[in-house]
C-alpha cells in the first residue's frame, strides 16, 4: 500500500509529489555515491500545500515526508519511494520519525518561542533519515515573529532540509514565504471518492459511508469520524434539530448554551486523554519518582506545559464549535436549495422533513441572512469573542431570519 493511497481525489497532486520524491531519492543516492548530481530536478526545499478544509493538506504533506524518508530496498530496482511499509515510511506517517518535526498551532497562533528550536533543528543534518523535514500544519497561524523566523530558514536552508507548509489558501501565508515555496493546491474530493475510501480503508458499510461523505460534503476527516463515532452522529443530529427550536428568546439562549457546553465537553474529553499522559511523561523526563515530588527548578517547565494545555483546550473547544457551525451552514444551504427548486446534492437527506418545513415557512432572503449570521459567528470566534456571546447573537439572528 503506497503512501499516496490516503490522498483521496488528489491524483494530480500525488503525481507531482511522486515525481519529486523520485528526484529527491536520486539526489540523495548520487550524493552518497559521490556521483554527479542530476541536472534537472522536480525536488525543491520548500513546499506550500493549500486547499479547503478536509481536502487533506496535512495528509498530503505527511505522505510526501514519508516518501522522502523511504528506505525500501525496492527503490534500487526501480520502485517508487513511498512504499508505506518500511521503517522510514512507517515512522514518518505515525509522526515518530526523528528527522520529521511537526509544528501545529496549540492556541490561536504559533508563537515564536514554539518555532525557535524547530528553526534551529532545520539547519542540522538528518540524524538517521535521508532528509531533515519540518512540517508546519497550520502555517496560516504563524504570527509576525514566528513567520519571520520561518522566512529566514526558508531563505537559506540547509542542503538536506525540506519545509512543508500547510494553509487553507496561498493568501494566508506571507508573500515573502510563499514566493520561496512550490505551491500545490488540493481540491475538495468528491462525495463518491470519500465514500469509497471509507469502505476500502476503514471497512465502513457502504450506506453509512455514503451518508457520512454526503453529510460532510467531501471533508475526509469529518466523514471518517461521523462514520465511526456514534457520539459524533448524536451531536450532529442535535445540531440539525436546533433550527426548529428557535421560536422564543429563551429557547435561543438555551440552544446557544447547549452548543457551547457540548463543545466544551468535547474539548474536555480530548484533554483528559492527552493532558494526563503528557504530564506523566514530562514528570518522568524531569526525574520525578512515581507519585513523588518534582526536583527543584522544574516548576517553570510544568507551568509551561499547563499553559500549553490550556491554550489547546481553548482551541479544541472553538474547533468543535466550528464543526457544529459548519453543519448548520450546510443545513440552511439545503433549505435554500429547496426554496430555489432543486434537490441536487442535498447534504442532509436524513433531515429532509425539517428542511422542507423550513423551506415552506421562510423565504430565500431570510435563509441567506441566516447563513450570513452563522458566518458572522465564525468570524467573531476567530477574533476571540467569548463563545457564548457569539453563539447567542447567532441564535437570535437565526430566530429573526
Amino acid at each position: 500500500m503506497s503512501v499516496w493511497d490516503d490522498l483521496v481525489g488528489q491524483e494530480k497532486v500525488s503525481a507531482v509529489l511522486d515525481a519529486a520524491a523520485r528526484d529527491a531519492d536520486a539526489l540523495v543516492t548520487a550524493a552518497a555515491a559521490d556521483e554527479p548530481l542530476p541536472e534537472a530536478s522536480k525536488m525543491t526545499h520548500a513546499w506550500l500545500f493549500t486547499g479547503p478544509p478536509g481536502a487533506g493538506r496535512n495528509q498530503a504533506a505527511r505522505a510526501f515526508a514519508a516518501a522522502l524518508q523511504c528506505v525500501s530496498p525496492d527503490r534500487a530496482l526501480g520502485g517508487t519511494p513511498g512504499c508505506g511499509f518500511c521503517d522510514g515510511c512507517h515512522t514518518a506517517l505515525l509522526g515518530t520519525h526523528a528527522d520529521v518535526t511537526t509544528v501545529a498551532a496549540v492556541g490561536a497562533e504559533i508563537l515564536v518561542k514554539d518555532m525557535r528550536d524547530t528553526v534551529r533543528k532545520s539547519f542540522t543534518a538528518p540524524a538517521n533519515g535521508r532528509w531533515q523535514i519540518i512540517l508546519v500544519e497550520d502555517a496560516e497561524r504563524l504570527n509576525e515573529k514566528s513567520a519571520n523566523a520561518v522566512l529566514k530558514a526558508v531563505e537559506e536552508p540547509a542542503p538536506r532540509t525540506v519545509w512543508l507548509l500547510c494553509a487553507p489558501s496561498i493568501e494566508d501565508v506571507l508573500p515573502t514565504i510563499r514566493s520561496r515555496c512550490r505551491h500545490l493546491n488540493l481540491r475538495t474530493p468528491s462525495v463518491e471518492a470519500v465514500a469509497d475510501m471509507l469502505v476500502r480503508r476503514d471497512g465502513i458499510e457502504p450506506e453509512v459511508a455514503a451518508s457520512a461523505a454526503r453529510a460532510t460534503q467531501g471533508h475526509v476527516d469529518r466523514a471518517r469520524r461521523l462514520a465511526t463515532d456514534p457520539a459524533a452522529r448524536e451531536r450532529r443530529a442535535a445540531v440539525l434539530k436546533l433550527p426548529l427550536r428557535l421560536d422564543e428568546v429563551g429557547a435561543c439562549l438555551k440552544a446557544a448554551q447547549e452548543l457551547v457546553d457540548a463543545a466544551a465537553e468535547d474539548a474536555k474529553q480530548l484533554a483528559e486523554e492527552m493532558d494526563g499522559k503528557e504530564t506523566e511523561e514530562l514528570k518522568a523526563a524531569l526525574g520525578a519518582a512515581q507519585g513523588g515530588r518534582l526536583p527543584r527548578g522544574t516548576a517553570g517547565v510544568m507551568k509551561d506545559l499547563e499553559d500549553m494545555q490550556k491554550r489547546r483546550r481553548t482551541r479544541t473547544q472553538r474547533d468543535s464549535l466550528d464543526v457544529a457551525l459548519g453543519d448548520l451552514t450546510a443545513f440552511y444551504r439545503d433549505v435554500l436549495a429547496l426554496q430555489l427548486g432543486t434537490r441536487v446534492a442535498l447534504a442532509n437527506t436524513d433531515a429532509e422533513d425539517a428542511l422542507e418545513w423550513l423551506a415552506r415557512a421562510s423565504t430565500p432572503e431570510s435563509t441567506l441572512r441566516r447563513i450570513e449570521a452563522i458566518a458572522a459567528c465564525r468570524e467573531a470566534l476567530d477574533r476571540n469573542v467569548a463563545p457564548l456571546l457569539a453563539v447567542e447573537a447567532m441564535t437570535m439572528a437565526l430566530r429573526a431570519g
